[in-house]
């Protein structure tokens, strides 16, 4: 399930003339029974309510007073979510004669035509307070305190995502909470205004058109809608169209080369993913993602995360984690990742989050070698982006799963080609491939295209600790092997690079030199261009002896990663 819950206003949608029928009530009940949360959005007081509609308890939490109010009915708990209504306004509207006056725990509201009457009153007192309408009625509370606000409380109660819930309505003053959900849905009876920002319209009226909402959201959860565009990312755009993502669609794989773009892309959307307020989980093998604005980074290059330390953070709505992976061997990392999975399953069944998991080096994570059953993925995987160099290194069960591929870099082709015999299917003609900034789309089923991809707002910044000490897998370690391949110094880091650059023999030096072997480092697995750039061109050269390329090297290293503190071993300040 990807819609965990349903909001819903009373009079007008819920109710007509005060009064739920039997057929919603039922609807209401199939409704919980499957697993979802039920809230009331609503004007009415609270004692008001109750005696107009007895079952209030099928609703896990109530909003009233048009988001001034909190209930549980189950628990039996009420909390303002505002203060009560100014004793001197109240005192005001009265010796005006403004009738009729209701006062609840934070609302005074009465009927038009006194808006005009209330509105002096509150200007002659200088409070701070607004005026809401709702078909005829008059509503007083304070300034932000609306039925959006009420309803972000009884998310936050219930701990769920707006992102996760249908929100109907028929009125003006249901147009903020709708927006502020997922999916806005508008009865048939609803006003022209709601109905026209509404991302679906029923076909009934009333508590009919609620129970057409509930069939439909039982019988194809998010596929009774068509994903408005605020509920998607975009990866890129195709001429004028967009290219968007939606955390309930298939998993996305990007793939490519190192350098060809895949880090660039992957920061844009987890940007977006951030700043539109879904929640992601990011998979760091390498260390690339910790300092990803919005995030909470669980593990260092030290010290490896905890699962339960990782589902602790989820449980929380609004806060998005980076599980840090260096701390461990790579032949770890394929079984933290599993059991950190399986809870994350979990999760998601019950709360719908995280929307998004992005899975940086699957091949790391999710190894072709490692048997299907010990992964534990499900058929279909939502929300999933998983960025690998080699679809053929991953992981076939993983793979089935996707279902759009953008394959970046000169080598795009032969990376599509990768994917579909690792997944069994018949390639698609190729349009062309791609240049920088592009990439080549597939979706399963259809055919291949070229699209420009969404660069990131913020620039990227070297990750100068985890390349300066941190600790990289073998296969972004450099060796030096020599001419005869009779050494095997392994640096894993630039630190020890330099160390072993100044020790080994000069023939050995100069045989990696002569290879381009550094710059090829720096570009593939230091990620870093201008770095390899510099290098490159010390290697060129080609005259340089040992002694002045060595120092060459190594002044184009310290100037970007903190000389002395790398040579000599110390962490960067």
């Amino acid at each position: 399930m990807y819609i965990l819950g349903l909001a819903t206003d009373y009079d007008g949608t819920l109710a007509h003339d005060s009064r739920v029928d039997d057929a919603t009530l039922a609807a209401m009940k199939r409704f919980k029974a499957s697993g979802r949360k039920l809230i009331l959005v609503t004007g009415r007081e609270t004692p008001d309510l109750e005696r107009v509609f007895p079952h209030v308890a099928v609703f896990d939490r109530v909003v009233a007073e048009n988001g001034g109010v909190l209930v549980d009915p189950a628990g039996g708990w009420r909390r303002p979510l505002a203060p009560p209504p100014p004793e001197r306004l109240v005192a005001a509207l009265r010796e005006k004669g403004v009738t009729p006056l209701s006062v609840g725990q934070t609302i005074v509201a009465t009927w038009e035509p006194h808006e005009e009457t209330v509105l002096r009153a509150i200007r002659d007192l200088g409070l701070e307070l607004q005026i809401i309408f709702n078909k005829g009625a008059v509503m007083v509370l304070p300034a932000g305190v609306n039925k959006a606000s009420g309803f972000a409380a009884a998310l936050d109660d219930l701990g769920l995502s707006a992102h996760n819930v249908a929100a109907v309505g028929d009125a003006e003053n249901d147009h903020a909470f709708l927006r502020a959900s997922g999916f806005a849905v508008a009865v048939a009876n609803a006003l022209p205004m709601l109905k026209a920002g509404a991302d679906l319209v029923t076909e009934a009226r009333q508590g009919a058109g609620v129970v057409e909402l509930i069939e439909a959201i039982l019988a194809r959860d998010v596929d009774a809608f068509a994903v408005p565009e605020r509920e998607r990312i975009e990866i890129g755009v195709e001429g004028e169209d967009r290219v968007t993502l939606s955390p309930a669609g298939g998993a996305v794989l990007i793939a490519g080369a190192s350098g060809g773009g895949k880090s660039t892309t992957a920061a844009a959307l987890a940007e977006q993913i951030v700043g539109q307020g879904f929640q992601v989980c990011v998979f760091d093998p390498e260390g690339d993602h910790v300092d990803l604005a919005g995030t909470v980074a669980l593990g260092d290059p030290q010290t490896a995360p905890r699962a339960q330390a990782v589902l602790d953070q989820l449980r929380s709505p609004d806060v998005n984690v980076v599980v840090n992976l260096l701390a461990l061997d790579a032949a770890d990392r394929p079984a933290l990742f599993s059991g950190i999975m399986a809870q994350l399953a979990a999760l998601r069944a019950e709360t719908g989050r995280p929307h998004w998991i992005l899975i940086d080096e699957a091949h790391h994570l999710l190894p072709c070698e490692r048997p299907a059953h010990a992964l534990a993925l499900p058929q279909r995987w939502p929300g999933a982006i998983l960025l690998t160099v080699d679809p053929g290194c991953v992981s076939p069960s993983a793979l089935a799963a996707v279902e759009n591929l953008f394959a970046l870099g000169a080598e795009a082709e032969s990376v599509l080609r990768a994917f579909c015999a690792a997944v069994g299917e018949a390639p698609p003609s190729v349009p062309a491939a791609p240049s920088p900034g592009q990439a080549l789309h597939w979706r399963r089923g259809g055919g291949a295209r070229l699209v420009s991809l969404r660069a990131p707002q913020k620039k990227i910044e070297r990750h100068v600790r985890k390349y300066a000490e941190g600790e990289l897998g073998p296969d972004k370690s450099f060796f030096f092997r020599g001419p005869r391949g009779a050494l095997n110094l392994r640096a894993q880091n630039l630190t020890v690079f330099l160390q072993l650059a100044e020790g080994v023999d000069d023939e050995t030096w100069l045989h990696h030199l002569r290879r381009h072997d550094y710059s090829a480092w720096a570009r593939g697995a230091i990620k870093d261009d201008a770095l390899a750039d510099e290098i490159a061109a010390t290697e060129d050269a080609g005259k340089n002896d040992a002694k002045t390329s060595r120092a060459s090297v190594k002044a184009a290293i310290e100037r970007r990663y903190t000389a002395p503190a790398v040579a000599r071993g110390r962490r960067p300040a």
